[in-house]
């Protein structure tokens, strides 16, 4: 129960200095939104049957998914940053003289950043519902289940990048240089079913393809599909063998 207990208090503490800081909060929800706004009447004018067909909400089941991918990805590529200021003011120094377990230290960053992604994300599909969004709803739990699979990783990964470089610059080089080809590779914004044989090759060794797949899969209400089944056997060992990783960074840098 002790590490319940660490884990919880971490999580809150850092939910806290999230909630002392709306404008984040405010640009999380912003930006989606604004993609759904401001892409809804380009969606219209595609009448592809890669994209479901002729009607507006078979587009929109394409679309939304992906920018469901690009929230989960970005709600855990900041903590990082949290990281190295905190290694900077002197908070990580203050944590090596506690009993506190590492792992505790690792998951309570990633949990926060998971829930500030269910949030903004639930808000979305709300949202997007009224753009012809089509909601099920086991589809759509399952969905988010992945996502915060997603996003836990995501986490883990930037909050140990941040210990191991103890640099903002360099962290923010080694980040973004990841997002880009990680998120197009996954076919966030078109499917790449509509690509070349060589890029959809390349694309089968991005997990993150395999999540954007599902994703759309189970926004169809299709939730037995074997692209379900795929993400989940690549995302679940992806998660425990990060998870692993993190733990010993953090073991060694908060020594």
């Amino acid at each position: 129960m002790t590490l319940v207990r660490d884990v919880r208090l971490l999580f809150w503490r850092k939910m806290r200095e999230t909630l002392r800081q709306p404008v984040w909060i405010v640009s999380g929800l912003s930006t989606p939104l604004l993609y759904l706004a401001l892409f809804d009447p380009l969606l219209k004018g595609l009448h592809s049957p890669l994209f479901g067909g002729v009607h507006g909400n078979s587009v929109m089941n394409v679309f939304v998914p992906g920018i469901l991918a690009l929230m989960a990805f970005g709600s855990g590529m900041g903590a990082g940053w949290t990281v190295i200021w905190e290694l900077q003011s002197g908070v990580i120094e203050r944590f090596r003289v506690t009993p506190t377990r590492r792992f505790s230290l690792l998951m309570g960053p990633v949990l926060r950043d998971t829930v500030m992604f269910v949030i903004p994300a639930a808000l979305v599909l709300f949202v997007a519902h009224f753009f012809g969004f089509d909601l099920h709803w086991l589809g759509l739990i399952i969905l988010f289940i992945l996502y915060c699979m997603l996003t836990a990783v995501v986490s883990a990964i930037s909050g140990s990048l941040g210990l191991v470089l103890q640099d903002i610059g360099s962290l923010a080089a080694a980040v973004t240089g990841l997002q880009l080809p990680l998120t197009l590779l996954a076919g966030v914004l078109l499917p790449l079913s509509i690509g070349p044989n060589w890029l959809k090759v390349i694309a089968h060794f991005n997990p993150m393809y395999y999540v954007v797949n599902a994703s759309r899969v189970l926004a169809a209400g299709s939730i037995q599909n074997a692209q379900v089944w795929q993400a989940f056997l690549v995302m679940f060992p992806l998660l425990v063998v990060v998870l692993w990783w993190a733990t010993r960074v953090y073991g060694k840098v908060v020594a």
